[in-house]
């Protein structure tokens, strides 16, 4: 059948029945569509009426069809459903008698049929690609359609990190700088004038009264301004993390290009990465960064290591912090140290958030008894072992920016409902959590 115009395929027919009649048949067989593709498919039909089988195959397949892997089962599918329909796109389709319909003693021969439509464009899409998957180089045909992918980003989402190579590696670090956005912020002791505020400026109103013969008739309000909360990272670089090590520090270096986090890494000792990572070019700041950790592959110290933080200078940075924590929970040290660590750490932060490489695993839960000792303490437990679960530990931080957040997802760990108050001199902020204070 070619794409030449004629009459429209589906007349009569209500397109969204039929689409939803369609996609019920892929989930059957293995297609993930979703409703969002059936909206999609419904409005291309409303826009371009199809007048011809390649063109419902092509809105079908550009609306329904997300994985690569899924195309042998759509394709199957498509052909089982149009192969033996009786199409109103021949005039004289009705006068044609259907198998079936001839009698015992009917003799049948063969007849040769005309030959294939030669031109190019005169073939339908698939019929028309090359018999293999190989270069257009190696193939005879005159046509060649290219073949519709998902990005890069979108193939590689599923992908473990141990899988990827260092191209790779480099694409989701591009990527992780891009999806930077909507971070989430505090409210500081600054003012500014809005007509939204719920504070009247005393001097500003007194000000402008002046004009009105004292009078203050027209208010002066004005309205907090709102700042960019802190982001501290501390990442696991032990023998246990090696796979995702690199990865990490791909996520650490967009932190600290996009929203001028703090960094660290930590196996045995602890080592601030801040300004390494913060170098304009990612193979070089991954490079001193690795070059950095000397004590990067051994063991692991996590308690140890949270204290030495909160003792040190740097200390101050968690006061109101989202703290992101990316480890497997494997330490030597006692479980009873890291409980007291993570308390101290919890108190100081504003959201304590454990990046757990092995949580994505079916059935996952915490038996490491350290691992298990430090979740209490945590607002979110959240798995980040692929591109598509750094995409939710992204999502979860910008998150964290509404005073009324709760990490009631699939990948937290417990509930928890946090408010502010300020104490005498206004330069504090404390947190009421399930169990902590």
């Amino acid at each position: 059948m070619s794409d030449a115009a004629g009459p429209a395929m589906l007349r009569g027919i209500d397109k969204a029945a039929f689409a939803v009649a369609l996609t019920g048949r892929l989930r059957a067989h293995g297609v993930c569509a979703g409703l969002t593709g059936v909206a999609d498919f419904i409005r291309a039909l409303g826009a371009a009426p199809p007048d011809g089988r390649s063109r419902v195959y092509w809105a079908s397949r550009l609306t329904l069809v997300r994985r690569h892997s899924e195309l042998a089962a759509f394709d199957a599918l498509f052909a089982s459903v149009f192969d033996d329909a009786v199409l109103g796109v021949d005039p004289h389709a009705r006068r044609t008698p259907t198998a079936g319909t001839f009698s015992a003693d009917d003799t049948l021969a063969s007849v040769p049929g005309a030959a294939p439509d030669e031109q190019a464009g005169a073939g339908l899409p698939w019929l028309t690609l090359p018999p293999a998957v190989a270069g257009a180089e190696d193939s005879d045909s005159a046509l060649a359609v290219p073949q519709r992918l998902p990005s890069e980003v979108a193939a590689l989402a599923e992908v473990p990190f141990e899988r990827l190579s260092s191209a790779e590696m480099q694409l989701l670090g591009r990527w992780l700088e891009s999806a930077m956005h909507g971070w989430p912020t505090r409210r500081s002791r600054r003012y500014a004038v809005g007509p939204g505020g719920r504070r009247i400026a005393i001097r500003p109103t007194i000000a402008r009264s002046r004009r009105t013969g004292w009078e203050p008739i027209h208010l002066v309000r004005v309205t907090p301004i709102d700042r960019p909360r802190r982001v501290v990272m501390l990442c696991d670089v032990s023998q246990s993390m090696q796979a995702q090590a690199s990865a990490y520090f791909h996520l650490m270096r967009a932190l600290a290009l996009s929203v001028d986090a703090e960094v660290f890494a930590f196996a045995t000792t602890l080592t601030r990465l801040t300004t390494v990572l913060a170098h304009r070019s990612a193979d070089t700041a991954i490079e001193l960064a690795t070059a950095k950790v000397v004590d990067r592959f051994g063991g692991t110290q996590i308690a140890s290591n949270l204290q030495r933080l909160l003792a040190s200078h740097h200390g101050g940075l968690l006061r109101g912090a989202v703290v992101i924590v990316a480890s497997d929970g494997w330490d030597s040290d006692s479980p009873q140290q890291l409980a007291s660590a993570m308390a101290r750490l919890r108190r100081r932060a504003y959201r304590v958030i454990w990046m757990n490489p092995r949580a994505g695993a079916p059935g996952f839960e915490p038996q490491v008894a350290t691992m298990a000792a430090a979740l209490p303490h945590c607002d979110a437990l959240v798995a980040a072992d692929n591109f598509r679960a750094l995409a939710g530990v992204i999502a979860q931080v910008a998150r964290c920016g509404s005073p009324a957040t709760t990490t009631g997802s699939a990948s937290s760990t417990r509930p928890v409902s946090s408010t502010r108050t300020a104490n005498s001199t206004g330069s504090r902020e404390s947190r009421v959590g399930t169990g902590q204070r």
